[in-house]
């Protein structure tokens, strides 16, 4: 299985802290997880609030956990609410079922990796997100 790299995971971190001051938005924590789940790379930006890592984890792994990128996983709950709360209760808490978990993908379309993003909305979240990924290469998938 292929997993997005240190530099990769240092490079979408970069890029995404730079969209998010090229938008003027909130202080921005960005997580980059591997495809296993395991943290790659997170930095939090001076004034970002101390439970955004946490948020930040929370909705990469959601998306690697699911296969989902965790705007479709807020849209599976407002459906079925009973299946995102036990999905969350298995992965201990740690499921964040709002935009800002964006999959990354290869050019084969195997998941690498997710960026988890907190800090504004979460629409805006998502797009540093995209954004991030997409200027590294690799596409990007929100559903």
């Amino acid at each position: 299985m292929s997993n997005v790299t240190l530099e990769q995971a240092r490079k979408i971190v970069a890029d995404a802290l730079a969209k998010g001051r090229d938008m003027g938005l909130n202080p921005l924590t960005v997580a980059v997880l591997d495809s296993t789940g395991n943290l790659k790379a997170l930095e939090r930006e001076d004034g970002a609030a101390n439970m955004r890592p946490d948020i930040a984890i929370g909705k990469a792994h959601g998306a690697i956990s699911m296969g989902l990128g965790s705007r479709a996983l807020y849209d599976r709950a407002q459906v079925d609410p009973t299946f995102i709360q036990a999905m969350n209760s298995l992965a201990h808490g740690s499921l964040v079922p709002v935009a800002g978990g964006v999959l990354i993908k290869d050019a084969d379309g195997a998941i690498i990796g997710a960026c988890g993003i907190t800090g504004d909305s979460s629409d805006n979240d998502e797009t540093a997100a995209v954004t991030a990924i997409e200027a590294s290469g690799f596409t990007a998938a929100t559903g």
